[in-house]
């Protein structure tokens, strides 16, 4: 008797995820969620320190920025301008990191940070909760929290639910 064994390699998507971060909030998620994408080869690009990685070779593209003053950093903004087609071309996630405890805000927000087309062409999007750290703040940008967010001390309010469920539909067949 002869036995066959069919051996299927295990394929695992390449991904980067692409984000700004003024205080270390959204880098936070943005290792989450490659936490949660665990068996997937995935790399992360925070703007600051590369504003022009070099995304050819990743299928999928995950973008992340955070809210401030109601806007997504520019950096964010002239990052998905710039790449437009080529994020069109990838499997897309796209998540915002913010505060407001409106979700008609929250959403308004979102929809404000991404363009429609990269929104709709999107497999995931997410709004993810947020942090106020006082500790990193200015004194400007503490005067403002305590007087608009009426907070008083460092905050942290990451949506671990959202980071599962965007997650999940990224890794969903």
């Amino acid at each position: 008797m002869v036995f066959t064994i069919l051996f299927i390699p295990f394929y695992t998507m390449k991904t980067a995820i692409v984000y700004k971060t003024k205080h270390g909030t959204t880098e936070k998620v943005a290792n989450l969620i490659a936490k949660k994408l665990n068996k997937e080869q995935v790399d992360l690009y925070n703007l600051l320190d590369d504003s022009s990685p070099e995304l050819a070779g990743y299928e999928r593209i995950i973008i992340g920025g955070s809210i401030h003053v109601g806007n997504i950093q520019r950096g964010i903004k002239i990052f998905c301008e710039e790449y437009r087609d080529l994020l069109l071309d990838k499997e897309l996630g796209l998540f915002i990191c913010c505060m407001d405890p409106d979700e008609g805000i929250r959403k308004l927000e979102f929809e404000g940070a991404f363009p429609a087309e990269l929104r709709e062409h999107s497999r995931a999007c997410g709004i993810m909760g947020g942090e106020f750290l006082f500790e990193k703040m200015n004194f400007l940008e503490k005067l403002a929290v305590k007087k608009i967010a009426k907070k008083e001390k460092t905050v942290s309010e990451i949506d671990r639910g959202a980071i599962k469920k965007f997650s999940e539909a990224l890794m969903a067949v």
